[in-house]
């Protein structure tokens, strides 16, 4: 299975927002939208950075109130892990797991597909195995 069957599913939306933002619209964003990262992009989407709910709690802890004032790219990771649509689902498991990273912006041709979250990808896992387990049932229950 690869990254595409689960935009297929879940579908390609995916909540960016400017560089000049501040942290505390990120936060309003994050909280509305019921989301753990923004992806930062460009007018052209690509991306330019991500920004996650980790990202602002360690400058709240670092800085105080104030850094909700400062701006998103700032603070955001510059260096992001993205992933495209024909990558594997246990390749990205692994990527995640040893980069302890929740989100992964999908790229195609450069510019943002879409977005992969962890929870995606443990839920695709799930359905995976329960389809494999259903069908060996079904295999002893006919042998």
């Amino acid at each position: 299975m690869t990254v595409r069957a689960i935009l297929a599913l879940k579908g390609r939306d995916c909540v960016t927002i400017a560089p000049d933002a501040t942290l505390a619209e990120a936060a309003r964003l994050l909280a509305k939208q019921k989301i753990g990262a923004l992806v930062i992009t460009g007018p052209d989407r690509r991306v330019t950075g991500i920004l996650s709910e980790r990202d602002i709690v360690s400058t709240v802890a670092a800085h105080g109130e104030h850094a909700l004032a400062q701006q998103v790219a700032g603070v955001m990771t510059r260096e992001v892990v993205t992933c495209t649509e024909d990558e594997t689902i246990p390749n990205l498991m692994k990527r995640m797991t040893a980069g302890r990273f929740r989100h992964v912006p999908v790229i195609d041709r450069g510019k943002l597909a879409g977005i992969i979250s962890i929870g995606d990808v443990v839920k695709h896992r799930v359905a995976e195995l329960e389809r494999e387990h259903e069908a060996l049932r079904e295999y002893i229950a006919t042998a």
